[in-house]
């Protein structure tokens, strides 16, 4: 295991590289990647299977779209629930000043009013966070998530799991909506070479962001990062580490 600042070095690096990468990517080949996951996604058994999801709400540049996704989960009758940020409450020194929680939308509707934040991302107001359902509020009571798809700067396959590896904007905002929501489902293990959660992880990425087996660089990871189970790539294809295990 690398050290924290090795680690933490490594992570910065590569960031850098794809971002720099994906500053040169246009919105045409955004939008046709874009729209090629989510043809892919809506014939995926496990993602028609769900009933309660979780996506993320994208910039709208350098990110694999989703409000196709959303759309489709709405009209399908789908829980969907995305991402809201907020201070955290919690006094202990290891929390987060900023975390994530994830609430459902409503309605299409709902889904349409929301306005963008500085960053261009549908953001959840925070006067209306009271009247919606919280997932780590509910999990033990009402169920928890079956999917949940995430973003991410960079990706890869582990080769010692076949699962991918994920590397974030450098917020942790995932991992630790991950471990909490681990706790709160009893969902926890120790094992770092698996997912750990009945919840379905599957990244959504450009192809841009897709490091190949064999490439120079590989994505850096820690003992807090997760690996999910699978990714879907602009190109149409699934990375499946479960698939690849049976």
């Amino acid at each position: 295991m690398a050290s924290s600042a090795a680690l933490k070095s490594s992570k910065k690096e590569l960031r850098s590289s794809i971002k720099k990468l994906l500053s040169t990517v246009t919105d045409d080949s955004v939008q046709t990647q874009s729209t090629a996951v989510f043809h892919r996604l809506i014939n995926f058994k496990p993602y028609q299977r769900a009933k309660r999801i979780a996506v993320y709400l994208a910039m709208p540049t350098g990110e694999l779209q989703t409000d196709a996704i959303v759309r489709h989960a709405l009209e399908s009758g789908k829980q969907v629930f995305v991402p809201y940020l907020h201070k955290s409450m919690s006094l202990s020194p290891d929390t987060p000043r900023s975390v994530m929680d994830m609430v459902d939308l409503r309605s299409l509707a709902d889904f349409e009013a929301l306005e963008r934040d500085s960053w261009g991302i549908p953001t959840i107001p925070a006067e209306t966070v009271g009247e919606r359902e919280s997932i780590l509020e509910t999990v033990s009571s009402k169920g928890g998530l079956e999917m949940i798809l995430l973003p991410g700067v960079a990706f890869d396959i582990d080769p010692k799991t076949n699962f991918i590896r994920r590397l974030g904007h450098g917020k942790g905002f995932y991992d630790y909506f991950l471990h909490r929501y681990r706790q709160q489902s009893g969902s926890q293990i120790p094992d770092p070479a698996n997912p750990g959660t009945n919840v379905l992880l599957y990244g959504l990425a450009l192809q841009e962001q897709f490091l190949k087996p064999g490439a120079e660089k590989s994505v850096p990871v820690g003992e807090h990062d997760s690996l999910l189970h699978g990714l879907f790539l602009g190109d149409s294809e699934i990375k499946d580490g479960l698939v690849s295990r049976e």
